[in-house]
């Protein structure tokens, strides 16, 4: 397995690694809008292949005050192998060398059987409420 950073030609396998992993994508999620979240943070976009086969994916970024994990997916056939704590460990390393103190990530209610895997890696539940609003289409 190789991991490495997402690549532009890389995106309609990570969309359908989103899509089959359960997560839903938005306005956010578009070629045109990954590319620029690329652009700002090259390296914290993240794929693991086997054989040329995408079978692993993280995009994280970073505020200048926090990073986040965004739409972090493993093909069902790859999963409980390691994979995706290696992407997370390795978006952390990445955080840390930036001078990232903190890291946040949100989970939707439908895909609250990841706590266990979040917890192993150190992550804690906070009682928050979100609120969005999209001020852009």
């Amino acid at each position: 397995m190789k991991l490495r950073r997402y690549s532009p030609s890389d995106f309609r396998a990570v969309r359908r690694l989103w899509g089959s992993a359960g997560i839903r994508t938005g306005p956010s999620d578009t070629s045109r809008e990954i590319e620029r979240s690329r652009q700002r943070d090259p390296d914290l976009f993240l794929v693991a292949e086997v054989h040329g086969r995408i079978i692993g994916a993280v995009l994280g970024r970073f505020d200048g005050r926090r990073g986040w994990v965004n739409h972090l997916a493993v093909a069902a056939p790859a999963r409980s192998r390691g994979i995706g704590s290696l992407l997370m460990h390795e978006l952390e390393r990445r955080l840390r060398a930036k001078g990232c103190p903190k890291v946040n990530l949100h989970v939707v209610p439908a895909n609250a059987g990841v706590r266990t895997f979040y917890a192993a890696l150190g992550y804690a539940e906070r009682d928050l409420l979100f609120l969005e609003k999209w001020i852009r289409r």
